[in-house]
């Protein structure tokens, strides 16, 4: 059975993460001491013996396995994405490296080559994630053959399961296989996919005595939910792993935010970070001193391309339009005019498209580099916008997608943005308006002040460039 297997992978796991640690250790002192000679201290000058060093094993290895642990490197890794795997690896070695550097301080203990530790900690970290990419790869390679798979009974048809079906399906490496579905209303025999309804719900009574399961998922429908809190404690009786997966999975976000409310739990629909005050203090204290300098660098650039907007054509040099912001009010975001002016009526019809005549040829090139978004740092600085968020739509638009495109109200719980996740993407200009909203919504449930500092950083080198502006 899996669970068995389980077992006996975990702790092999924990050999190899000792081992590993272990290694590299060794090989941090190797390096430090006889390939990097230049850097060896004189005899009686505080250089400590290998013995010296390796009785530190004895403290450090205990203590690396405890935050692996704490730190869900040994959590299992089936539908764990890559990198959250590489983060937690990342993590338990930093505070390793942190607490190892103080608890030397604190024991007045200076004489430890601080390099030597900062070079165990690259070694640790890359060989731990080397041998997780190995396991992870031969475990793929092994259950798309039809081995070490985890056998699952899904109780219940209805669109939860059948999308559960669905990503097991097309994620082979995860190594999970639907043994079939029970259900009251569907006949025995019914084939989706392949997995086939085995019968009625009362069958849970024969079928969890055989042991041969290794998770069982409730995936009912939502007419089905009187019999939720019957079929959980026939399945927890039997021991076996229960999951249970909502039929109302779209109106609830992928990492639902509960409260309790003195033993209530409370699921809440959306979870924004930026709901939380503090959140929203260190989030605009970041835009308006981002917006500063991004005014003072780039002024010179703004001067060029207003001068240049004013040369080219008859007109205002900054164009303004209303847009929907935060809370669905509107403001005013300002850009350099890139077209020939129009009458207000006119410029409501629709968007810019391809050859579009009314684009002036600087206008053409101020949409390709986006330069003519420059000034929207002053809506920043006024606090109308953010330097990250989803990018405002004007109000007609908003009312059209509001009713075509589900959650796309969402959106307007944060400041909309110079740059944003879906723009680094590739959504912006002339793209999906479905898949540009996945991608905010992405971003307003998953914010953090990394994710923003890491979308800055992206528009230099993806954002910048639009190659659906017309």
């Amino acid at each position: 059975m899996i669970k068995d297997n389980q077992k006996i992978f975990n702790r092999l796991q924990f050999v190899i993460d000792v081992a590993i640690t272990i290694f590299s250790y060794i090989l941090a002192w190797y390096v430090k001491f006889y390939v990097m000679r230049w850097d060896i201290p004189a005899e009686g000058v505080g250089a400590l013996s290998m013995s010296a060093y390796f009785k530190m094993l004895v403290f450090i290895v205990p203590v690396y396995m405890v935050l692996y642990y704490y730190c869900g490197v040994y959590r299992p890794r089936r539908t764990m994405k890559r990198r959250y795997e590489i983060g937690n690896i990342t993590k338990a070695n930093t505070i390793g490296l942190v607490l190892f550097i103080v608890a030397l301080y604190v024991v007045k203990q200076m004489h430890i080559s601080r390099k030597m530790l900062v070079i165990f900690y690259v070694l640790n970290v890359v060989f731990t994630v080397f041998s997780r990419v190995v396991i992870r790869w031969a475990l793929s390679h092994f259950r798309k053959r039809g081995f070490n798979l985890k056998h699952i009974l899904l109780v219940g048809y209805s669109r939860a399961g059948e999308e559960y079906i669905d990503r097991i399906l097309g994620n082979p490496q995860w190594g999970y296989h639907v043994c079939g579905i029970l259900d009251d209303s569907v006949p025995a025999g019914t084939l989706y996919k392949g997995v086939k309804v085995l019968g009625r719900i009362d069958n849970l009574h024969v079928i969890l005595p055989e042991n041969k399961l290794d998770e069982i998922a409730i995936t009912l429908a939502l007419k089905d939910y009187e019999r939720l809190e019957e079929i959980v404690d026939i399945c927890e009786k039997s021991g076996v792993h229960t999951k249970f997966i909502p039929d109302y999975n779209s109106l609830i976000p992928s990492k639902p935010y509960t409260e309790d409310l003195v033993g209530l739990p409370v699921i809440n629909i959306r979870y924004v970070p930026l709901s939380n005050t503090g959140n929203v203090f260190v989030k605009r204290c970041m835009d308006i001193l981002g917006s500063l300098f991004g005014i003072i660098v780039l002024s010179p650039v703004m001067l060029i391309c207003a001068l240049l907007v004013k040369l080219s054509s008859e007109g205002p040099i900054i164009f303004k339009q209303e847009r929907v912001g935060l809370h669905n009010k509107t403001f005013y975001m300002y850009k350099f005019r890139s077209m020939a002016q129009q009458l207000e009526c006119d410029e409501k019809k629709g968007w810019t498209v391809k050859d579009d005549p009314r684009v002036t040829k600087v206008g053409k090139i101020l949409r390709k580099t986006s330069l003519d978004e420059l000034p929207q740092l002053f809506n920043i600085l006024k606090g109308d916008m953010s330097l990250v968020g989803p990018r405002p739509e004007r109000p007609q638009f908003v009312e059209k997608f509001r009713e075509e495109i589900p959650r796309y109200m969402v959106k307007h719980q944060v400041r909309p943005g110079l740059t944003g996740w879906a723009q680094i993407n590739g959504y912006r200009g002339d793209t999906s308006i479905k898949r540009r909203v996945e991608y905010d919504l992405y971003y307003i449930e998953n914010w953090t002040l990394w994710m923003d500092i890491k979308i800055i950083f992206l528009t230099f080198f993806t954002g910048f460039i639009n190659k659906n502006a017309y």
